[in-house]
């Protein structure tokens, strides 16, 4: 797995930004226990067993960043539609697989990205209408609530298609395997878990049309908290942590892992 963009350079924009850190106290960094929001229906990302139990890239991200921080962890689900009451609460310190998009920049810290991904489609395996996402015209696409990946296509490119809402994304995934939609649109990543998870009888399109900066969403007001966590991400990428999580977690999905570019940090405000 080869990796993309100088650790170097990340390293040195954190050091500008440390000074600030030890100028008050953070919030984040006086824990002995963290609160990680992770998805609980994202099977590869974050999945949630009947038994309680977390398991996926996100839930193994946040154990390292933790150990790196000398804090415990514990797992709460958070959900889409609620992950922002749930930091704005105090009810999470950290909420994991959220993109980096203006409208929640504007209410939250984003730490890292901690990761890049790419928007995708996710059809049935017999499907050979589709081979990209103008080709979602007059398709139903899933579109669950708070996510903002259906509106990425209706909106922002806008493919005249039809959303249909879900839950989340295992309402999705038996929506499209019995003929109620025709596509589910989101992360790569999101997708892979998905088609790992349920087996034959989906396919991957790679059809790559957007980068989407996975970061971590944090309450604002904690800079020093903020840089802590980037400089743990940063200590992921540079002792092959994250190489290894990835190939963990989609190695077997068909999911392209041949380049994964080490995040450019947006900065902590």
């Amino acid at each position: 797995m080869r990796f993309i963009g100088s650790v170097a350079a990340v390293c040195a924009a954190l050091g500008l930004l440390s000074g600030c850190a030890g100028e008050e106290r953070s919030p984040l960094l006086d824990k002995r226990t963290l609160v990680a929001g992770v998805r609980p229906d994202l099977p590869g990302l974050g999945y949630r067993h009947p038994d309680g139990r977390f398991e996926g890239l996100d839930v193994d991200v946040a154990r390292y960043l933790a150990r790196r921080l000398g804090k415990e962890v514990r797992f709460v689900p958070a959900l889409a539609a609620n992950r922002i009451r749930l930091l704005r609460d105090g009810e999470v310190d950290l909420v994991l697989t959220f993109w980096v998009e203006p409208q929640w920049k504007a209410q939250l810290t984003f730490a890292g990205p901690y990761y890049l991904s790419y928007q995708d489609i996710l059809v049935r395996d017999g499907e050979r209408g589709v081979r990209g996402v103008r080709d979602l015209a007059g398709r139903r696409i899933c579109a669950v609530t708070g996510a903002g990946a259906a509106e990425q296509v209706t909106e922002e490119r806008q493919v005249p298609a039809t959303p249909v809402t879900a839950r989340n994304y295992d309402q999705c995934a038996a929506m499209l395997a019995d003929g109620r939609i025709d596509a589910i649109t989101t992360n790569d990543t999101i997708l892979a878990g998905i088609k790992m998870r349920k087996g034959a009888g989906f396919r991957l399109l790679n059809a790559r049309f957007g980068e989407r900066r996975t970061g971590i969403g944090m309450r604002q007001g904690d800079p020093g908290g903020c840089e802590a966590v980037n400089k743990a991400i940063t200590q992921m990428y540079q002792d092959g942590t994250m190489a290894r999580l990835m190939a963990k977690w989609f190695g077997r999905s068909g999911l392209d892992l041949s380049d994964v570019a080490v995040p450019q940090f947006e900065g902590c405000l």
